[in-house]
Parts: structure tokens; C-alpha cells; sequence
């Protein structure tokens, strides 16, 4: 289980999207990145091609390191930190460190 999943609101704590809250669409554990709706977004050059019949400059969403984000607290909108916990029923669940909230 990882401490931050697709779904999760988060804020960018540092680069030039701090402070922007937003939605994580997409987690790649190996990398240790995801990309966050809405932030570092990047201006690139695409070729029209077959697939995209279109071309021109594009702007796209790029990964950020998981370092970056911090998950919001659901309880009082805060960034947290994400722990775990194993509840009576067997099962382990995300908490939030600051308020010891289910995430």
C-alpha cells in the first residue's frame, strides 16, 4: 500500500506550483513520481502525426517527485504527513498524522 494513491488532494510544497492544490491522476511507485492535475505543466512540440492529426505546441503534464506533495487532511485541509494503521477487522488503512483521520 502506497502512502499517496490515484485520487488523493494534495498541495506542491516547492518549484513554481507552490501552494497549488490539486488531484493526483497517475502514481508511478518505481519512479517515485506522480503527476498532479493541473501543475507542472510543460509547453511541448508535437509533430502531426497519424494518431495526432493535429500538431503544434501543446501543453502537457508532467511528473513530479513524490517528495513534493504533501497529502490534505480531510478533517481540517491541512497537508499531513500518511501513516498506517491495522484496524481490528485485519485490515490496514491510511491515517492522517496530524489528526489521526482515516484517509
Amino acid at each position: 500500500m502506497a502512502k499517496i494513491i490515484k485520487g488523493d488532494r494534495v498541495v506542491v510544497l516547492s518549484g513554481k506550483d507552490r501552494g497549488y492544490r490539486g488531484t493526483v491522476s497517475a502514481v508511478f511507485p518505481s519512479k517515485g513520481t506522480c503527476i498532479v492535475d493541473g501543475a507542472n505543466i510543460v509547453k511541448k512540440h508535437q509533430v502531426a502525426t497519424s494518431e495526432v492529426m493535429q500538431g503544434g505546441i501543446i501543453e502537457q503534464n508532467m511528473p513530479l517527485p513524490l517528495s513534493r506533495v504533501a497529502v490534505i487532511s480531510p478533517k481540517d485541509d491541512k497537508p499531513t504527513r500518511v501513516g498506517f494503521r491495522v484496524e481490528d477487522d485485519g485490515s490496514k488503512v491510511r491515517i492522517c498524522k496530524r489528526t489521526g483521520a482515516t484517509l
